[in-house]
């Protein structure tokens, strides 16, 4: 299964070999060339193409019904979808405006990630792979995105959650890196830009073997990484708790006394 706004993670999963793709965005007719697309790379894989307010409880609960008649259940959710919205300094943005990052990039990942865990056949043992999008900068102060940021920071942690609530599944957090879509602001444009195709590979890479990945269940990664680079780094990622967000610090009761 696929929740898409990013064009090149379908076509990847496509030519992995998935026997069907779910494309969910607000924007039909994107949607619509993307399940073409599909359609011409592999005929035999069936695309639902679905517009389903992510917000809203009772819609994707009944396209998860849709789903789970279909197929039987969804193994592998991709969460991409997400906004950028209320840039302003604190005092002068919309209120509504800055919570609609927390609506979209938050509440809407989590009834997805709800209702994937509940139509698995067990959700505590059945095989699965959660990849929610994230970006490198949920964990840093950048002006105008305190909205943006703070929900994906908060997303991070959703993500590991779901780790340790269930150990069947490869849940982790991926940054795509700087891709051009509708999000990117103008300022990050004069940088280098990183390939659709590269971050459709690292979903693939994940998602293919959820027991492979599953040392980095939790964790934060990079599509820009070399994933043979964290294989070889696992004992190391594993035993110092690595690329997760905590506190650093001198903590007990000494720093009282």
């Amino acid at each position: 299964m696929l929740i898409f706004r990013r064009q090149g993670i379908a076509p990847a999963l496509v030519k992995a070999g998935v026997r069907g793709i779910i494309l969910l965005a607000t924007n039909r007719d994107r949607l619509s060339a993307v399940a073409k697309e599909l359609g011409q790379l592999n005929p035999q894989v069936e695309t639902l193409v679905s517009t389903v307010d992510i917000t809203d409880n009772s819609a994707v609960a009944g396209l998860f019904r849709d789903i789970n008649s279909k197929w039987g259940h969804a193994d592998i959710l991709v969460n991409n979808g997400g906004v950028l919205t209320g840039g302003e300094d604190l005092h002068e943005v919309d209120p509504l405006a800055w919570l609609s990052n927390m609506t979209v990039n938050l509440q809407g990942a989590f009834l997805l990630i709800h209702h994937f865990l509940k139509g698995l056949p067990d959700p505590k043992a059945t095989p699965a792979t959660i990849v929610n999008m994230t970006t490198g900068v949920a964990h840093m102060v950048i002006p105008g995105m305190s909205g943006y940021t703070t929900s994906k920071l908060a997303l991070q942690h959703l993500t590991r959650y779901v780790a340790a609530q269930y150990p069947n599944v490869a849940s982790v957090s991926l940054s795509p890196g700087l891709v051009d879509t509708d999000l990117l602001q103008p300022y990050f444009r004069q940088f280098d830009l990183d390939t659709p195709e590269l971050t459709g590979g690292t979903v693939v890479w994940l998602a293919k073997d959820p027991k492979r990945a599953s040392f980095l269940s939790g964790r934060y990664v990079c599509a820009e990484w070399s994933v043979e680079d964290l294989v070889e780094r696992k004992d190391e990622i594993v035993t110092k708790n690595l690329l997760t967000v905590d506190m650093l610090g001198t903590f007990g009761k000494d720093q009282f006394e």
